[in-house]
């Protein structure tokens, strides 16, 4: 019972911190959550040290608890490592794909390319999504699976929109298409090379994004 709870606050915490609701740097008040969630300071203590080890919280010896705030290093250091890693699951998907799983990725990539066609950039990041995760469990490597999906849990506490820089949108959608084009080939080294290009562009788009962002905040 204890391990559900704290998993289920583990969650809890982890939506708020994703939604901004506890916002980077903030102080996590031990007390006040208590009282709100009407836990008691076990299950709680245990989900925050959960959300430390997966780097959503930093803990600081007789202070507590503060939310991560992701910075402009780490993500430079975050995507190459993302890169690599997601590459080698389009190498890994290439060698292991079937005919059914390229019609089921075949319908991913038309929603994909109807929603960049009509400027739909939330609909774009869901089908964006669903193709990167489908793409993961054809790699069938749970370790890579674990390490991307901790890794993409401090990507996201950034809270980062980079399709929104200009001219992404359509970048981002000729990059899909290109790792795709590859896995129907069968191109194992092809796909990983498309793969690693198209996350190595996200973070020039995002580099690119923050930079317009810094000139309008000192225009």
């Amino acid at each position: 019972m204890l391990n559900s709870l704290h998993d289920e606050v583990a969650a809890k915490l982890r939506d708020r911190i994703f939604s901004g609701d506890l916002a980077p740097g903030s102080f996590v008040d031990e007390p006040a959550l208590c009282a709100e969630l009407a836990i008691s300071r076990t299950p709680l203590r245990e989900a925050l040290k959960v959300l430390t080890a997966e780097g959503l919280l930093r803990h600081e010896p007789r202070r507590g608890c503060f939310v991560s705030e992701v910075t402009e290093r780490d993500l430079d250091d975050i995507f190459p490592v993302i890169a690599l890693l997601e590459g080698r699951c389009a190498f890994e998907a290439a060698n292991n794909v079937t005919d059914a799983d390229l019609v089921a990725l075949e319908q991913l990539h038309d929603r994909l390319n109807r929603s960049a066609r009509a400027s739909r950039i939330n609909e774009y990041y869901e089908a964006n999504f669903a193709i990167h995760e489908a793409i993961i469990t054809l790699a069938n490597n749970r370790w890579l699976a674990q390490v991307i999906g901790d890794l993409r849990k401090i990507v996201k506490l950034a809270r980062l929109q980079q399709l929104h820089a200009p001219g992404r949108l359509d970048q981002s959608l000729s990059e899909h298409m290109a790792v795709f084009a590859a896995l129907k080939a069968r191109d194992a080294e092809g796909a990983e090379a498309a793969m690693r290009t198209h996350l190595t562009r996200q973070r020039v788009a995002l580099r690119e994004l923050a930079r317009n962002q810094k000139s309008r905040l000192s225009a």
